[in-house]
């Protein structure tokens, strides 16, 4: 990853999962903490996708665009893999198909973005969910790929 703001923000998220397998809980405390874990790394890929597409906009496009393009994004929330699409397809079509095609490939993609957000959802609504701190590392894992994804296809 190439964006400060987004290289601070996955280090952040990297020493909190450090911290978290390195603590020998009992396996409640565990899904507590993998509860906080997955509204950090929702909120990652909000960050992420936003960052990487104003910072996209700010080196191909014109202030007036940039401004807009800025607006766009400043209301995005909720990344679904979808949502991720239609904005990625926003930008360039091509770049939308390249990123189903190898969702294609590696289903755990796609599956791991919308179970991030799917999670998240019903956990700010008191929803009681038993999400495991190595399933959502390996969801943080997955939402790493993507966002390398998409920074590869800007920076082409």
């Amino acid at each position: 990853m190439s964006d400060k703001e987004i290289l601070r923000y996955q280090r952040e998220l990297d020493d909190l999962f450090e911290k978290v397998s390195s603590l020998n809980s009992d396996p409640e405390m565990q899904s507590h903490w993998a509860k906080y874990l997955c509204v950090r790394v929702s909120g990652f890929l909000e960050v992420a996708v936003s960052t990487i597409y104003k910072k996209y906009a700010k080196n191909k496009a014109s202030p007036f665009v940039v401004n807009y393009v800025e607006r766009q994004l400043s209301s995005f929330q909720n990344p679904k893999m979808e949502k991720i699409l239609n904005i990625t397809r926003s930008f360039n079509p091509k770049w939308a198909e390249d990123i189903e095609l190898e969702l294609s490939k590696n289903t755990e993609i796609k599956d791991s973005i919308d179970s991030i957000v799917e999670v998240r959802n019903k956990i700010a609504h008191g929803e009681n969910i038993g999400i495991t701190y190595s399933k959502m590392k390996g969801y943080y894992k997955n939402a790493l790929k993507l966002v390398n994804l998409l920074e590869e296809q800007c920076d082409e």
